[in-house]
């Protein structure tokens, strides 16, 4: 089985990719996660420092080149 990464999605981000690449990588849709994300920053504040820190430091989804 492969082993899946969580990396930040290029296409269909939003504003850095965050929420996508955690929904690919949770396989669930990504309106979900963003929902979740914005009552988190609704409710206690904690969710807008935790998608800064995850902006850093999730890498960014390798670019594929076809040739």
């Amino acid at each position: 089985m492969a082993r899946k990464n969580l990396y930040r999605i290029r296409e269909g981000r939003k504003i850095a990719g965050v929420c996508g690449g955690i929904a690919d990588y949770l396989d669930v849709d990504p309106v979900v996660v963003r929902l979740i994300w914005l009552i988190a920053i609704l409710c206690c504040g904690i969710g807008a420092l935790a998608y800064l820190i995850a902006w850093i430091v999730v890498p960014e989804e390798p670019q594929v080149i076809v040739k």
